[in-house]
């Protein structure tokens, strides 16, 4: 009988902004495989640059751009901020490139990001806002 030999690596659970989360026995949660990603990239787009004191350069701080004229151009500098944020995390597979939409929301920025996760190769989408509330 085959097994599945991967190894999974689990981090605790806490989505962005919020405290960490705990099960019914009160044990803290985990994440791992497609949760573990979603939760790292967005804990990576919506750092600024500077916020964690031993890594200045991580982070890609989308609140940037909350309150500017998003013009095409600005859509595709957002993008490719995005994009090559993404790539610095080892579950983004590089080829396919992951899919951005970006749509303007009332008071912020709705993002889109279709992504094929590098050791399962499924497909996965991510989207949030970006907003001033």
């Amino acid at each position: 009988m085959a097994t599945d030999c991967r190894e999974f690596s689990y981090d605790i659970s806490q989505n962005f902004g919020d405290d960490f989360s705990f099960s019914a026995r009160n044990d803290l949660l985990t994440v791992a495989d497609v949760d573990k990603s979603k939760q790292r990239i967005l804990r990576r787009l919506l750092t600024n640059p500077g916020d964690y004191i031993w890594h200045p350069q991580y982070g890609a701080g989308l609140q940037q751009f909350i309150g500017q004229s998003l013009s095409s151009d600005r859509f595709d500098e957002i993008r490719s901020l995005i994009t090559s944020q993404m790539f610095l995390e080892e579950s983004v597979a590089k080829a396919p490139a992951p899919v951005i939409l970006l749509q303007t929301i009332q008071g912020g920025l709705f993002v889109q990001i279709n992504y094929t996760h590098a050791s399962t190769q499924n497909q996965v989408m991510l989207t949030f806002d970006v907003g001033l509330g």
